[in-house]
């Protein structure tokens, strides 16, 4: 009986958070350890079963980068870097979308339908939802297909929410002349949730968030304001792949988006962990 009545505190516990959010959109940038280990996968789209059916409205991008370079290494293509950027030609660009549209969105959408979501997988191309440009770095260096965002056509995704469907991004945006583009998966939910007007950008990935001093696990910040948050990027201790997540924060809540937060996405159950309980987990920017 007791440790009925310990569920039963957990559900009023979550109960002013589920009333708070219900009917707003939350954009969730999937990736990381979430995304390779099979268990976590199945965690993480159960966590966002039970988003839905309490009546939040959860949006999907999804990274892939792990999975584009096992098929680059299995047809034996050089894939290079440049400023922490795939290099991406042509024939790796072809790679780049087979990867993120053949295997890992469809195993997402496959997963989440067996969760009990009306799941869609679609990419930035459909219907123009992601207009791109090419990425022109100030040395001048070419990258290739690595683009960024022109602009944002958030009707297809309006459509699905209203509709009780779970959208699952791929971060491809597409040019006037029809030229694909591979884009960091966490600008594209950044910008997401600023055209959808998004409550909440939460971002997973595979630290505990941002920490005070990187070497030290337990200097987790819990909360942060955007200036401190670009402070600490003008003082080195926010670096390499977390830069674009802290950005992406900062323009998503520049752009009207309310909070943003960036998790430990291996975790069991990291989202409802951060949206219904009152302390919460991970980095929160506001």
């Amino acid at each position: 009986m007791e440790e009925l009545i310990k569920k039963a505190d957990i559900l009023i516990e979550a109960l002013p958070y589920m009333k708070e959010y219900s009917n707003k959109t939350v954009v969730i940038k999937y990736g990381g350890n979430a995304m390779i280990n099979q268990d976590l996968m199945v965690s993480v789209l159960e966590d966002i079963t039970l988003l839905k059916y309490v009546g939040v409205n959860p949006v999907i991008v999804h990274g892939g980068g792990p999975v584009i370079s096992e098929n680059l290494k299995k047809l034996n293509l050089q894939s290079d870097f440049y400023q922490g950027l795939r290099v991406t030609n042509k024939e790796i660009m072809e790679v780049v979308e087979q990867a993120l549209l053949g295997k890992v969105n469809s195993q997402i959408v496959s997963l989440a339908n067996l969760a009990g979501n009306k799941a869609v997988g679609l990419s930035g191309k459909d219907n123009n939802l992601i207009q791109a440009k090419k990425y022109e770095l100030e040395d001048g260096f070419d990258l290739g297909h690595v683009g960024e965002i022109k602009k944002i056509n958030p009707e297809i995704l309006i459509t699905m929410i209203d509709n009780g469907y779970l959208p699952i991004v791929a971060p491809v945006g597409v040019d006037e002349v029809g030229m694909s583009y591979n884009i960091n998966a966490d600008l594209v939910a950044g910008e997401l949730a600023a055209a959808l007007g998004a409550e909440k950008l939460i971002l997973l990935t595979n630290v505990e968030g941002i920490l005070d001093n990187p070497e030290d696990k337990s200097s987790l910040i819990s909360r942060l304001k955007v200036a401190e948050a670009q402070q600490m990027i003008k003082d080195g201790k926010i670096v390499g792949g977390m830069i674009p997540k802290v950005d992406s924060c900062i323009k998503a809540l520049n752009k009207g988006v309310k909070r943003t937060h960036i998790l430990d996405g291996r975790i069991d159950h990291a989202l409802l962990l951060e949206i219904f309980t009152e302390r919460g987990i991970g980095t929160m920017i506001d």
